[in-house]
């Protein structure tokens, strides 16, 4: 069986609901199953990726560190909206993970290159 190429897009803020966290579990859970997986963040999603992220106030979870889970799980492909990261004023220097900037053009060729797209 051969595998499918999959690309996740990460389209929701990190907290006020539970579709970001839900989004990283699919990502570890392809990984632990060697799926070929890549993922990007784009639109809100971006938010996803700032550093130092502090969620005591609100009584949820640490995003941030189940991203920080994704090397151990093999998934080192990942990808951040350069125009979204410009419209919130976001320096690539404050993103916790290694995502590579990429803009419309880029995005679509991943699209075009992906067996299953799951956007959330």
């Amino acid at each position: 069986m051969t595998s499918k190429r999959i690309l996740l897009i990460c389209r929701k803020a990190p907290y006020g609901n539970a579709l970001a966290r839900e989004t990283a579990e699919i990502a570890l859970a392809a990984g632990a199953f060697d799926q070929e997986l890549a993922i990007a963040f784009i639109g809100d999603g971006v938010w996803q990726l700032l550093d130092q992220q502090d969620s005591a106030d609100i009584q949820q979870k640490n995003h941030q560190k189940l991203l920080s889970a994704f090397e151990l799980y093999g998934i080192s492909e990942s990808y951040v909206e350069s125009a979204a990261l410009a419209e919130r004023n976001i320096d690539h220097s404050r993103l916790s993970l290694a995502a590579k900037p990429v803009n419309q053009q880029q995005l679509a060729d991943l699209f075009e290159q992906a067996d299953i797209l799951l956007t959330v």
